[in-house]
């Protein structure tokens, strides 16, 4: 298993292959569409993600090896890629690997300055 930063990486790798935002959105939608849809019993108040203006739900599961499975979705395509990346860097670690990680691939593809503030909030 690779570690968080390692994912990252690859994330910031894939990214880099694209100049033009426009294209880079095109693979967010890409790896949203891939996601798989979250079962409508997970769309919940209690998973939903507050702070961001578009509907987003993320579900948690601990496994008897200790390491966190992340599920999620979202009703806006730009946020569910947003959303798999994060579930693609985090699912699969400790709680503890996962709190002391300092996430740096979402700064260094850009994507922060390329979301609205209330967007980037959430």
């Amino acid at each position: 298993m690779n570690t968080i930063n390692e994912l990252q990486d690859e994330v910031i790798e894939e990214f880099s292959t694209f100049t033009d935002w426009m294209d880079k959105y095109a693979l967010l939608i890409e790896m949203g569409n891939a996601l798989e849809p979250l079962e409508e019993r997970f769309k919940t108040s209690d998973n939903l993600i507050e702070g961001c203006q578009s509907r987003v739900w993320l579900t948690a599961d601990l496994g008897t090896d200790g390491r966190i499975t992340f599920r999620g979705d979202s009703d806006a395509v730009i946020v569910k890629g947003i959303v798999s990346l994060l579930i693609r860097v985090l699912s699969g670690h400790t709680p503890s690997e996962i709190t002391a990680s300092d996430l740096y691939f979402i700064d260094r593809i850009g994507l922060k300055e390329h979301l609205s503030p209330t967007r980037s909030n959430g």
